[in-house]
């Protein structure tokens, strides 16, 4: 059977059961650690790992210790600081868990940490609470256009945020805010194709390589709707965010016939699979391609011939945040030029700071192996209009049922 994101988690879930039995019965305990993304997610992804962006060494710490604030609610009593709270709302581990402990340690600011695996699930939730419920928003700018043409996004206060002049302008002036009051980068990148040349017999040279038949059963995506349909699109020579329904439906045939090559649909990780060597070739986020270089630097990349994909996951504070002070607080916290140094190093995506460059090691900006000057070669995924969305989604789960 194929294995889909869910598939993966119930099969680590039964190790995971498994390993602690052993381990319970004289207090010990599990890591879990996994290893942006998400995603990362780039050209419009679901990121983020991010789309989502794995916190790479840091593991699956992001994740430990941090409380569910759909649960927790508005009203929670301050902490003993009188600080208050924050609620954040992302991808799993996006947020490096040493990021969180020293802005609550600087402020006496308590995180609550809720992830999403998927923009349209953040939006959804949005939409439901009326822009409420969260302070800080971490999602892909597709999205974050949606959200702010429904008046779920607040304007950014930037005498509350001095930091926000550290944005490097080559980060800015986007569609999803043009007048750059809404958000702030988080987590620019471009995905790529790797493979490993020791299993794979055909020459890769862009999408269109991964429906070759010498790769049955032996190809890992991203769990991201626009993305893979956007590869698709690509190589009929269309644009990612064309409209025309005859266009859609034809890229939608056409990425069925891929389904016998894809033997991973995954959202987080994906790079585990080409490393540990369950497929020969994979589409990735660029904290994985990253990731996956580190582990093996034998492995090679490929800027596809038919056109590469851009895109930004950017922070935002819902209109209706319980806590804008503190989102505030927490942008500008962000936009210091250590700690986005800091950040930047453990999700593998380009730093959009430039008060960070300084301390940036020049190792960190080789291994990203995409740079600030790829940016004009990118398109970004964007919003294409209900008829198109709703047909967009149909071929996604017509394709994801193919996969079983």
């Amino acid at each position: 059977m194929k294995m889909t994101r869910w598939t993966k988690r119930a099969a680590l879930l039964m190790a995971a059961v498994m390993a602690m039995s052993g381990l319970q019965g004289c207090g010990g305990s599990s890591d879990g650690s996994a290893g942006n993304d998400g995603g990362q997610a780039e050209a419009g992804g679901d990121r983020s790992d991010a789309g989502q962006a794995e916190a790479g060494a840091a593991g699956d710490g992001a994740g430990a210790g941090q409380t569910d604030a759909g649960d927790s609610g508005k009203d929670k009593a301050k902490d003993k600081k009188g600080a208050g709270e924050l609620n954040i709302y992302t991808w799993a581990e996006y947020v490096p868990q040493d990021i969180i402990d020293r802005f609550e340690e600087e402020t006496g600011i308590r995180v609550n940490y809720t992830n999403f695996e998927a923009n349209e699930e953040m939006l959804a939730k949005l939409e439901t609470s009326g822009g409420g419920e969260y302070d800080i928003v971490i999602a892909s700018d597709y999205i974050i256009k949606i959200a702010a043409d429904e008046g779920l996004v607040m304007e950014i206060d930037k005498e509350k945020v001095p930091n926000y002049t550290n944005i490097d302008p080559i980060f800015q002036d986007f569609f999803y805010d043009p007048e750059n009051t809404l958000t702030v980068p988080y987590g620019p990148g471009i995905p790529l194709l790797v493979y490993d040349p020791s299993v794979v017999t055909c020459d890769i040279t862009g999408y269109e390589s991964l429906w070759d038949p010498s790769l049955q059963d032996s190809v890992a995506l991203m769990d991201s709707e626009r993305v893979v349909m956007g590869m698709a699109l690509k190589t009929m020579g269309q644009s990612f965010n064309t409209e025309d329904l005859d266009v859609i439906r034809a890229a939608g045939d056409k990425l069925m016939e891929l389904a016998p090559n894809v033997r991973v649909l995954s959202q987080n990780q994906t790079q585990d699979f080409l490393l540990s060597g369950e497929v020969g070739a994979a589409f990735l986020f660029t904290s994985q391609v990253v990731l996956a270089l580190n582990q093996d630097p034998d492995l090679k990349v490929v800027y596809p011939e038919e056109g590469l994909g851009f895109g930004v996951d950017a922070a935002f504070i819902p209109s209706q945040a319980p806590n804008s002070d503190n989102a505030h607080a927490f942008l500008n916290f962000i936009l210091d030029g250590e700690v986005g140094a800091e950040v930047s190093q453990q999700t593998y995506y380009l730093c959009p700071n430039k008060a960070s460059y300084e301390y940036l090691p020049e190792e960190f900006q080789k291994s990203l192996v995409i740079s600030a000057d790829d940016i004009p070669n990118g398109e970004f995924i964007q919003d294409v209009g209900a008829e198109a969305t709703s047909l967009h989604e149909e071929i996604w789960t017509e394709f994801k049922a193919a996969l079983d």
